[in-house]
């Protein structure tokens, strides 16, 4: 009878790792001077998880993060389908967005977080990929 509740704690703990991974990627956006505009931009077709100006450039972030003992880079996780998702989902949000961007860059900001403890801030590691969609 228990199986529904550990059903549950997984995801529980998936969308926390979530949320700490994008807490930790905004604030990587942020020591970078970058302005982030928009966190966890949604529609009925997707979401973006980031957006932000580099100066006069738009970047739009995907965050993947991982709280394990794995070694591949969670950049991994990013299929030629994301990309191509991201692409349409941000014109989507251009279209509402009164601004205008000389540049447009697509970025993966890949976060890992201690197993044991993902809250420690010292446990954090991040490796920013830039321009993986132009």
């Amino acid at each position: 009878m228990s199986r529904p509740a550990r059903r549950g704690r997984p995801a529980d703990r998936r969308a926390h790792i979530g949320r700490l991974g994008e807490d930790a990627a905004a604030d990587h956006a942020r020591s970078l001077g970058w302005v982030v505009l928009v966190r966890n931009w949604r529609n009925r077709y997707g979401e973006l998880d980031l957006i932000a100006a580099d100066g006069t450039t738009l970047v739009v972030v995907e965050v993947k993060t991982r709280a394990g003992r794995t070694f591949d880079d969670p950049v991994m996780a990013v299929t030629p389908a994301k990309l191509s998702r991201m692409r349409r989902l941000t014109r989507m949000w251009l279209a509402e967005q009164e601004r205008r961007w000389e540049r447009i860059r697509f970025d993966v900001v890949a976060v890992r977080l201690d197993a044991h403890e993902p809250e420690d801030p010292g446990g954090v590691r991040i490796t920013h990929h830039r321009g993986v969609h132009e």
